[in-house]
């Protein structure tokens, strides 16, 4: 299997190196893409400079200008297929998500998953130190999700994830419109109602220790409005029903 890491970008100078670095380590030779959004602190030119001292197997796709989540990893993914990986993986640039976990959640791929989330909420998952106010704010989030949507899914909102190839094909990119925590549940969702096989692998997250979260309550509020739409849309307006190809 040939996977594809995207690492969206935006500020993470003081990261973005150390990342490269155990990304390669936990599985040698993964191919990377970084798609900055035109950070002013330099972050593509260190992502550049690392892969001309490593061997190459790097590459950076610079936008102009800071324009999300989902639309980093739409415009990661449109690539990614384009040039014949097998698994596109979504991981986080801040270190909040170990690239140690990267082997299991291809694993999961390669042994027939279309989805493999990288989970907090399944045995063997964790949330160190977070403090218990914010992991039910998550837990609650998750839940209203995975019932409004009939997700079998726990952790709908994580963003540490390995797709099938094929499957991401099947879905169209140019439909899913949702940032942050809601590009996570509508992805999980399209790859639901197309049938796929959705596997959570345990992860540990842990927040970042250097830089600046890119988060906000407007994301939050965005997810909650677009998960009400999206339930209300499709069982009760179009009475739920599986898709079967893009």
């Amino acid at each position: 299997m040939k996977p594809l890491v995207i690492l969206p970008t935006y500020n993470e100078a003081e990261n973005i190196v150390e990342v490269l670095e155990r990304a390669r380590e936990a599985v040698p030779g993964i191919d990377i893409l970084v798609v900055d959004d035109g950070s002013p602190d330099g972050t593509a030119d260190l992502a550049e400079r690392w892969a001309a001292e490593n061997g190459g197997g790097l590459s950076v796709l610079r936008r102009g200008a800071k324009a999300g989540l989902g639309s980093a990893y739409r415009a990661g993914f449109a690539q990614g297929l384009e040039r014949g990986f097998d698994a596109l993986i979504e991981m986080d640039s801040d270190l909040s998500h170990d690239p140690a976990a990267l082997p299991s959640l291809i694993s999961a791929v390669e042994r027939g998953a279309d989805l493999a989330i990288g989970s907090r909420y399944v045995p063997g998952g964790a949330i160190p130190d977070w403090p218990k106010h914010r992991e039910w704010l998550s837990r609650g989030g998750n839940r209203y999700a995975a019932s409004l949507l009939g997700l079998k899914v726990r952790d709908a909102t994580a963003g540490f994830r390995c797709y099938a190839a094929p499957m991401l094909a099947r879905i169209p990119l140019g439909s899913v419109t949702a940032d942050g925590y809601g590009f996570q549940i509508e992805m999980a969702y399209n790859v639901a109602r197309r049938g796929g096989r959705i596997v959570e692998v345990p992860i540990s997250f842990t927040d970042r220790v250097r830089g600046t979260s890119k988060m906000s309550g407007r994301i939050v509020v965005e997810a909650l409005t677009l998960v009400t739409w999206w339930g209300l849309r499709d069982r009760v307006i179009h009475r739920r029903r599986p898709l079967v190809d893009a």
